[in-house]
């Protein structure tokens, strides 16, 4: 049990908020700059708190990015950790490292792509 949260635990909590800030904010940043306005209407009207996490994006992103910098750290210190030396264990444990990994440069992707939307992409897409 002790081995699953370690190896799977961070990735999947930095994902997650990697996830959340192209919700919050790369979303939004995207609809707007397409013209997609009227979406963006409803959108904010069904989830009025997807404004606030917008007009404060900068935290939501250094959060996340925090988050993500963590699970980074934690798997470079437990890099080397052995695996059980049960065949069964071993494969296990082998399959969550790989999860794991596989979770974090998805969310180091999906960070960089919500970055990308919710500061950059007007400036590209409106030259």
């Amino acid at each position: 049990m002790r081995l699953a949260l370690r190896e799977t635990a961070a990735p999947a909590l930095a994902l997650f908020a990697s996830a959340g800030t192209l919700v919050c904010c790369a979303l939004p940043a995207l609809l707007v700059t397409i013209g997609a306005g009227a979406v963006m209407a409803g959108l904010a009207s069904s989830a009025p708190g997807l404004i606030v996490l917008s007009a404060n994006k900068e935290w939501v992103f250094a959060i996340a990015a925090l988050v993500l910098a963590a699970a980074f750290a934690l798997r470079w210190v437990t890099r080397n950790a052995p695996c059980p030396a049960d065949p069964a264990q071993a494969r296990a444990c082998a399959r969550m490292r790989r999860i794991g990994g596989w979770a974090l440069w998805s969310a180091l992707v999906l960070l960089l792509t919500g970055g990308f939307f919710a500061f950059f992409a007007a400036d590209v897409l409106l030259r």
